[in-house]
């Protein structure tokens, strides 16, 4: 009888015995290794990609966020003194000597005077000039190079401010290469303008600070450029006055960007930087920052070649596996046919144990995927809480600046006018002065610890609260804004109403509805918030109202899905209302909105804390 009658071969046995011979071919075995060569090598060009792409990214985020930082400095360095002139100019003395700039003793009276007035602005001088373009008065009376009577009528900023018009000036000393800027304002009499009141600040500790900050580094450039693109301030000494024109035009006009540039060093390499540039347009300067980005392909090369050497290693193992596998496949091959019946047995008791296994693995493994999720869920709900409300702070920095740098410059006014006092030997001003030392360090620490408390990443923890101490703690936070837009606050709430709630992220909620108010308000002629809180069926109810032009009917519906913004591209994520309607849903309350008869309003309900007595 013919063998192969006795042990058919079946299809599947003819199908893997083909596979066997085809993948043991050298050929096969050649072309597969050159495939994994190529496919690693594409992926080492695309890990250095990436790679190369995140860092740019993440440099030009860091850039933007110190950018900003030394940008606010400058401004409110600039703002606090942008006033000074125009109380000089209303000064009685300083009027009084430009009716009759010959009277000596009114001038000695004035230049006395406008030295006081320096002392308490912390400039470097005040001056006045008359019609004829020579200084009448001046600060510095008692210093032997006084610049009384000096002619300045070449000055274009003397002269702008004798046709009338507010002018500014910067300059660098002559003497010290230090960088001076000048506010000039017209002094007028019955409409006429009868001279000018000029206060000279100094620049040099901005620039001095930068300069120390950023050589701790050794890695980043600070530049501020006026219209014509001429470097005003920066942190290389031998850049200044230099025309930046070419690199200006590598760079975007608002924003990021790569650049490279040759160091002074002769036949040194180019070196790419990373760039963020700001507009000053009150100033009408620039602020730029530039960061070494050789870091970036570094890191982009060390990821590109570590991922080339984790491909050869899982290669090598590969092969090493694929040996072994054949090795052990031809020993059960001949094992099988001795041991066929008994193995086909014991395989399918194995198999099926092990499906059970598996399956059970399976279950446990979901199980625990499922707990996982649920704590990151929560990490990251807590973690995008806290970012909203950093980016909250962010946006309020130049009004805190403000707020902060106003009784800083108080206190060292006040101590510097202590010293002189305890000389003289005036107790009672003394006193005077101390106590008023005291009441605006208060003012500080209440602002800050204000701040400490707002911006603190806590758990959700429901405890009743004051509404009312959450309505204070908002305006004290968006003061300085609703102060400079001239916000008229119309504030109605119940003093005595708790409710149950988390007082960090219920203030994160309020502020960033009357941030959004005030914002709706920005063109409005008429500029009022109104808040209002209130008891009603058996519910707190608090309501943000503004007077702007309202939401768009096609926006209502969509306001609180994330990413949603009615804003112009760049001023909002479109996640501020999203993160406040999922915190007061984590209250047990709702948020609502609605357009009203001259603008718009937010209304939030919550759980009333009856059983807790007011303290």
């Amino acid at each position: 009888m013919d063998p192969a009658l006795i042990n058919p071969v079946t299809p599947m046995q003819a199908i893997q015995a083909f596979q066997h011979e085809i993948l043991s071919r050298p050929v096969f075995r050649y072309a597969t290794r050159s495939l994994v060569l190529v496919l690693g090598a594409v992926l080492a060009v695309l890990v250095y990609s990436w790679s190369a792409r995140q860092g740019y990214e993440q440099l030009n985020d860091v850039l933007g966020h110190q950018l900003d930082l030394y940008a606010g400095a400058l401004e409110s360095e600039l703002g606090r003194h942008e006033y000074f002139p125009g109380i000089v100019a209303m000064d009685r003395d300083v009027q009084a000597l430009l009716a009759d700039p010959g009277d000596a003793r009114q001038r000695e009276r004035t230049s006395k005077h406008l030295a006081s007035l320096n002392v308490r602005a912390g400039a470097m001088v005040i001056f006045v000039v008359g019609r004829d373009g020579r200084i009448a008065a001046s600060s510095d009376w008692y210093q032997p190079d006084s610049a009384i009577g000096h002619d300045v009528s070449g000055q274009a900023y003397v002269n702008e401010a004798l046709q009338g018009q507010p002018a500014r000036h910067f300059s660098r000393s002559a003497g010290r290469n230090a960088p001076e800027y000048y506010f000039a304002q017209p002094v007028l009499r019955d409409g006429v303008v009868t001279g000018v009141a000029v206060v000279k600040i100094s620049l040099d500790p901005i620039e001095s600070t930068w300069t120390a900050s950023v050589s701790q580094t050794n890695s980043e450039i600070l530049l501020v450029m006026d219209e014509n693109d001429v470097i005003l301030i920066g942190t290389q000494p031998a850049w200044r006055n230099l025309s930046a024109a070419a690199m200006v035009r590598a760079m975007s006009v608002e924003g990021g960007g790569i650049i490279s540039l040759r160091s002074q060093a002769p036949n040194a390499p180019m070196i790419q930087y990373g760039t963020q540039v700001r507009q000053m347009p009150h100033q009408g300067w620039r602020i730029a920052i530039l960061a070494n980005a050789g870091n970036v392909t570094v890191n982009a090369l060390r990821n590109a070649v570590g991922t080339a050497i984790l491909l050869a290693f899982v290669g090598l193992l590969g092969l090493f596996l694929a040996q072994r596998r054949r090795a052990i496949a031809s020993q059960l091959k001949a094992r099988a046919a001795l041991q066929r019946a008994h193995d086909e047995l014991e395989v399918r008791i194995a198999a099926r144990t092990a499906e059970l296994h598996d399956m059970n693995q399976e279950l446990l493994r979901e199980i625990s995927e499922r707990k996982h999720a649920e704590q990151v869920l929560r990490a990251s709900q807590d973690s995008l809480i806290h970012a909203s409300r950093l980016a909250l702070l962010g946006q309020m920095s130049a009004g805190i600046t403000h707020e902060i740098s106003q009784p800083l410059t108080a206190l060292r006014s006040l101590s510097y006018n202590s010293q002189l006092l305890l000389k003289r030997g005036e107790m009672a001003r003394i006193e005077k002065n101390l106590q008023s030392i005291s009441g605006l360090t208060e003012r500080l620490g209440h602002l800050t610890d204000q701040l400490k408390s707002f911006s603190r990443k806590t758990p959700l923890t429901l405890r009743p609260m004051l509404l009312a101490d959450a309505v204070s703690a908002t305006l004290l936070l968006l003061e300085n804004r609703i102060r400079t837009e001239h916000i008229t606050v119309d504030s109605d709430v119940d003093a005595s109403l708790r409710a149950l709630c988390d007082a960090n992220r219920l203030e994160q909620v309020l502020i960033n509805l009357c941030a959004n108010a005030l914002d709706a308000m920005r063109d409005a002629p008429a500029k009022t918030l109104a808040i209002r809180v209130w008891r009603a069926d058996g519910r707190a109810h608090v309501r943000v109202a503004d007077s702007g032009t309202g939401i768009p009917e096609e926006a209502l519906a969509r306001l609180f899905e994330p990413f949603f913004s009615t804003k112009l591209p760049g001023q909002g994520l479109g996640l501020g209302l999203a993160i406040s309607a999922d915190i007061v849903r984590d209250f047990g309350g709702t948020l609502r909105a609605t357009n009203i008869p001259g603008g718009a309003a937010f209304e939030l309900d919550l759980q009333i804390a009856e059983e807790y007595s007011h303290v």
